[in-house]
Formats: C-alpha cells, structure tokens, sequence
C-alpha cells in the first residue's frame, strides 16, 4: 500500500503518565500496521514516564509542554503551570487549535478513554469517522460526575471499543436504553516477549521473607487503604511479609500518612513509579491488586504471564482473566477478604504451588495478533465506509 493509500489515523489522549490506558496506546503505536495507517498522536500535555516511548514512525504532537519541561524555579513554574492551563482551556473551547497544530486531515480519529471523548467528537474535522474507546465501570461512584456528559457522547461516535466484556454489560445492563453505536470487546494486547525480557533485566533486592507486590496508580479506588489495613493486622497476628507498592499518584501522601499511623513504614513500601517494574513483580513471592474498580488490566496480565500467584479484586475484566482457585484468587473489596486471602497464601504453601502449576500454559490465552487484527479491520471498513 503506497504512502498516497495509507489511511491517515488520529489518536487523541491527555499525556503519556504510566497507566493502563497508555500502555494500550503504546501497544496500539508499536503494532498497527506501518504499511496501511499513517498514525499520529495528539497530545494535550507532552508529559508523563512513557512520552519518549512513542515509536519513531509515530508522529507525535502535543498542544503544550509537560512538567519535565517547566522550570525548576517554584515561581516560574507556577507561572507555567498558569498559562499551559490557559492554553488548554482555549484549545478545549476551539477545536481549530489543535487542527493548526496538527496540519492535517485525519480518515478516523481515535479516543482511547473517556477523557478523550469530548476532543475526538468536537474535532475540527466533520469528515473524520471517530471511535470512542471505554475501559472503565459506568456505575464506579467516582465516575457518576461524568455519566451524563459519557452517556449523550456514546452515541456520537461511528464505532466503539470495550476494554472488556464486563465494562459492555454493565453499561448496558445499567442503561437497556441507551443507542451504543456499532460496537465489539477487544481487550488490551500484551508484549509476552519483550516483558519477559523486562522482566530479567535486573534483580532486585527483596526482604528475606514473603514479598508482595502490587502495580497500580495511587488513586483511592485502588484500594491501598483497605490493603494496608489488612497488612498490619497480619503483622500484628504473627504473619511477617512484606509489601512493595510501584506507582505514584494522588493518594501517596495519603497513603504515606496511614503508614506512619499504622506503624508500617519499614513493611509497606513505595517504590514510585518505575519504567520497568516487572524484575519486582517476577522476584517477588505474590502479586495482589486490591482495585475497587478495573477494566481489563493488563498488570493481571503480565503478573499471569510471569507465573506469579494473584490476589485479585474480583472486579471489571479480571474474572475474564483468572480462574478462581486455579489461575488465581479472587476477592470482594472488603479488607477482612484481603486478611483472609493474604493469610491463605502465606500459610498453605500446597495451594499457592498448585496456582503457580496451573500457569505452566497460561501464554496460550492471550492472542495478540487477534487483538491487532480486529482493530486494523475496524479503522479500515470505517475508512472506506
């Protein structure tokens, strides 16, 4: 397919922060086809841990600058911060900002979560056909803001992805009346190679005791609250590990706070955020997700793929991804249930060796290429519609 055929493809997103949703962006950059799209990404900050991970092929324009680029000066950089936030109010109340910027017509242009929805359906460019992108639990508390603004967008674009299929039941289930365009559940692709590599890349240094490991956005629906409860009962009940958070956010100072209260601070450990976290994650003894609310994370994933033994929040996609008391253990988000779980897999050996057994072929569920696949076809009978 010459460059004249390529069908010209517009991701919008906030910034390249470590998260779920930016690495299904990363994943979608690196593996669509170079030979039929012509992509770029169009970001609102040019910011965050993964913003120089954009493939070279990928053009990448961003509206304003991140805070890497601000100045270390404390008055200077509010004065930055103010104007980026002036800058970005504008460009949200005119499309044509960012159709300047761009210097293009797009054939399909892409929201690959929510926070997108608005940019994508207001574009500039009435031509383009749009896909609105949807990871997340309708009916999560903190979400109910936005629900009527989602809702009134849904039916706006020409198609839509669901990061799982519980995330389309649920919708549906909650709202039976609602126009959802054509639609299909494609969940996130998962490098099994190069995160095994990731994985090797280094040995890092545990506790000599039970270690648990957990990778998330310190968010307050993820849960560290309730888990750190049920650490230091376990500790105060004679059970000693050890727990290595990887992620930032803003519930670390929160988070910091209860540690110091609970007297945890040497056991409840954060790392921040890290480009690689994987070398944690296959070292470690375990791997929980205390989530109160998820899609399809691809952290399952990943800790699935390298072997780990799983507490999971039976929440969003997960239970799509583990088998309860075969591949994993699933949970309620309840702290009692995390006590009751972590204890489990601290005191009954026998058990956790026969998950660890049960994932010898766990590589086989997850389908790449298939994943690949159903989006090209999606942006291509879209282009051509």
């Amino acid at each position: 397919m010459s460059d004249q055929k390529k069908i010209k493809v517009l991701f919008r997103h906030r910034s390249m922060e470590m998260g779920g949703v930016e690495k299904v962006v990363l994943s979608m950059l690196n593996h669509l086809s170079r030979e039929k799209f012509e992509i770029t990404l169009c970001l609102n900050l040019n910011q965050g841990e993964l913003r120089d991970e954009i493939p070279s092929h990928v053009r990448k324009v961003a509206l304003t600058k991140g805070r890497e680029d601000f100045s270390a000066i404390s008055i200077l950089q509010k004065i930055q911060l103010a104007t980026r936030k002036i800058k970005l109010q504008r460009a949200h109340k005119n499309p044509h900002i960012s159709h300047r910027l761009l210097q293009d017509l797009y054939d399909v242009e892409i929201a690959p979560t929510y926070a997108a929805f608005s940019s994508v359906l207001h574009s500039a460019n009435k031509n383009s056909k749009k896909i609105g992108w949807f990871h997340s639990d309708i009916t999560l508390p903190k979400l109910q803001p936005l629900v009527p603004t989602i809702l009134k967008q849904i039916p706006q674009f020409d198609y839509f992805i669901f990061g799982s299929q519980q995330t389309k039941d649920i919708l549906i289930k909650t709202y039976p009346d609602l126009k959802i365009p054509e639609n299909q559940v494609i969940v996130n692709a998962i490098p099994i190679e190069e995160l095994k590599e990731k994985a090797d890349a280094f040995i890092p240094q545990l506790p000599e005791k039970p270690v648990f490991v957990s990778v998330a956005r310190l968010h307050s629906r993820k849960g560290f609250h309730k888990l750190m409860e049920a650490h230091a009962k376990l500790l105060a009940d004679g059970f000693d590990h050890h727990i290595i958070v990887i992620g930032d956010g803003d519930e670390k100072e929160n988070l910091r706070k209860q540690a110091q209260e609970l007297r945890v601070s040497d056991s409840f450990q954060f790392l921040g955020s890290l480009l690689n976290p994987y070398p944690y994650v296959k070292n470690a003894d375990f791997f929980i997700l205390p989530s109160e609310s998820e899609s399809w994370p691809l952290i399952i994933a990943d800790a699935l793929i390298l072997q780990k033994p799983i507490i999971s929040t039976n929440v969003g996609g997960i239970p799509e991804m583990i088998l309860h008391n075969k591949t994993g253990y699933l949970i309620n988000y309840e702290t009692s249930e995390m006590y009751d779980a972590m204890r489990k897999f601290l005191s009954e050996p026998k058990f956790v060796q026969q998950l660890q057994e049960n994932l010898n072929d766990i590589e086989k569920q997850f389908d790449n290429r298939k994943i690949f696949d159903a989006v090209e076809n999606i942006i291509i009978n879209l282009a051509r519609s």
